[in-house]
């Protein structure tokens, strides 16, 4: 089973990666996780990449999902698809969507961390929370655009790893007894009951698309 972390900027990506990661070792299972390498490559180069490094960058993170073990349950912290993103809200570039796209359609399951949390200035990489809402958007887009299913993960803390794992079980029944989720956990909610619902706002999204 591969599962895709994605989201915008200080969402929690590589706190949720890390502790699904405990969880399911905890589990008896065995659990490769795969790191954000944008932020290697930041830490290396002491700058973020130009437009021509970032099919590099995609390329990059591709290749250490596909070398992971066969029978692994594969977490990647992020995948080309937020490289595309980043493309097209730096340099107006959508060159990467279709590779992005072919590689997302990899993953068993997918997830989108909500916005719910704080901003927090984290390495070179980090933009600042004003591009977060329109970086949400077009991974919501994007993935709409490729018809690849998703759910989204709101909550903190201990609550965010329940509610991915709950979005997890959903999408693969056959996984929830070895996720140990003999009962849905209580869910972040909002103004409305299917708030956080990843369907849900699959709908409201499209309908906000509609001209």
């Amino acid at each position: 089973m591969k599962i895709a972390l994605l989201g915008a900027e200080s969402t929690g990506k590589s706190q949720l990666a890390l502790a699904l990661t405990t969880h399911l070792r905890a589990a008896g299972l065995t659990v490769h996780r795969v790191d954000e390498y944008l932020r290697e490559w930041c830490d290396t180069h002491n700058r973020t990449p130009e437009f021509e490094e970032q099919q590099h960058i995609a390329e990059t993170q591709m290749a250490h999902v596909l070398a992971a073990p066969a029978h692994a349950v594969v977490i990647a912290d992020t995948t080309p698809l937020m490289t595309a993103v980043y493309s097209q809200m730096i340099f107006n570039d959508h060159s990467l969507d279709a590779l992005a796209l072919q590689h997302q359609a990899v993953f068993d399951i997918t997830l989108l961390t909500g916005l719910d949390l704080a901003w927090v200035s984290d390495g070179l990489q980090r933009v600042g929370a004003h591009v977060r809402e329109p970086v949400d958007q077009k991974i919501r887009h994007l993935l709409a655009q490729g018809n690849l299913p998703y759910q989204v993960v709101y909550g903190t803390g201990e609550q965010r790893l329940e509610n991915a794992l709950f979005c997890i079980g959903r999408q693969a029944p056959q996984w929830a007894k070895q996720l140990e989720r003999p009962e849905p956990p209580t869910r972040w909610s909002g103004p409305c009951e299917t708030c956080g619902d990843g369907d849900c706002e699959h709908r409201l999204f499209r309908g906000l698309l509609t001209p």
